[in-house]
């Protein structure tokens, strides 16, 4: 399971047990955020994620395993399934990255430059009194967010170099659209694609676009729900993930 940009291995807090009982799951704090190691020079590219997240397969002996991807975490997932078609069963991609969702193209290219880094990475401590208006943006009903979800995805964030690793993946955010569109049709998985239909960070109207792109792909949206389906609705989420799984 690879977390999106910023989360960590909270993010599945509501699905581990249920998952539990059909598969062993590995959910890992990608390198740069969560509890992970910090590196000011890892490479943040979705391809080097992938590569990473592979290597980490091959030290806890999965030779074959079903991938679950969220947000940045699916072209991540996207990425490793290109680069190792014969390891991924099924693939399971949560609102992925994608070059045909617009949103954001312009804010991540601002912030991509030296200058709006440095601006940003001085300014982002200031962010912190908007942080709970943040977190409701991603919901598409915020009064679904539990109890210690705010405080779970702040501790992160409060550890020296968190900021340097996101920034570091915005730089590399055009590249890597333009990898995932040659990648995404590479794709011959059995894919499912779950996307919740008041999405406002990867727009759900891109879902058609990226079922298109992956031949035979199924697509299930979450009627009134955000970017985080997996803990607004983790009920209705696992029961679909665990129908495809099994």
């Amino acid at each position: 399971m690879v977390h999106g940009l910023l989360g960590y291995s909270f993010s599945w807090r509501f699905n581990y047990e249920a998952l539990g009982q059909v598969r062993e799951v590995v959910a890992p704090d990608l390198l740069g955020t969560g509890f992970s190691d910090r590196s000011r020079d890892l490479d943040c590219s979705a391809e080097a994620c992938a590569r990473r997240m592979l290597l980490l397969m091959d030290r806890v002996g999965a030779e074959r395993f079903d991938l679950v991807g969220t947000s940045h975490g699916g072209g991540v997932a996207v990425m490793m399934a290109a680069l190792a078609p014969e390891r991924v069963r099924k693939l399971i991609l949560v609102a992925p990255v994608n070059p045909w969702s617009r949103h954001g193209l312009w804010i991540t290219r601002v912030l991509a430059t030296p200058v709006a880094r440095a601006i940003f990475r001085t300014a982002a401590p200031a962010f912190s009194g908007t942080k709970r208006l943040w977190l409701s943006r991603m919901y598409g009903d915020p009064k679904r967010i539990a109890p210690g979800t705010l405080e779970g995805y702040m501790q992160p964030l409060l550890i020296e170099g968190t900021w340097d690793y996101g920034l570091s993946v915005v730089a590399n955010w055009h590249a890597d659209l333009t990898k995932l569109a040659m990648a995404y049709p590479s794709i011959r998985h059995q894919t499912l694609l779950l996307w919740g239909d008041r999405d406002p960070a990867v727009f759900a109207s891109s879902a058609k676009d990226v079922q298109r792109a992956i031949s035979g792909a199924k697509l299930e949206l979450f009627t009134g729900v955000g970017h985080l389906p997996y803990e607004e609705v983790p009920e209705q989420f696992n029961r679909v993930l665990m129908e495809f799984l099994q």
